[in-house]
């Protein structure tokens, strides 16, 4: 069974850091593309950062702040999120594509690449 667990997520103040993990059981990360994605509810689902076939992608709201990486020997990836704004609240899902990455690098923000999500975590910055 393939499983994505986040942790990382919680309350914290304007200004301040914050680094979520995604941890991938039951399937081999290799080199597939990964995602991070947000939502508040009532809104659609944001693609955050990722990386695909070559590129990392950012949303243009956090470029600048937030870095995405990976850790293929564990397993994991992650989202380092600095100078957090109030606006950042939502519930952060990791997501990984079952396939190889072979779609043009500016799709990865899209939530319909992906196969295997996270039950998401919940990040709230208090102004």
């Amino acid at each position: 069974q393939v499983h994505l667990v986040e942790s990382g997520g919680g309350l914290v103040h304007s200004g301040e850091s914050l680094t979520l993990s995604c941890e991938v059981t039951g399937f081999t990360l290799d080199w597939r593309a990964i995602g991070w994605f947000r939502q508040v509810a009532g809104k659609e689902r944001e693609g955050v950062a990722s990386i695909g076939k070559r590129k990392r992608l950012y949303a243009e709201s956090v470029e600048g702040r937030f870095s995405i990486s990976r850790d293929n020997e564990k397993n994991t990836f992650y989202l380092k999120m600095n100078n957090l704004m109030p606006e950042d609240t939502a519930v952060y899902t990791c997501a990984v594509d079952r396939d190889e990455a072979v779609y043009t690098d500016d799709l990865y923000l899209r939530s319909m690449v992906y196969n295997y999500w996270g039950q998401g975590t919940q990040v709230t910055v208090s102004s």
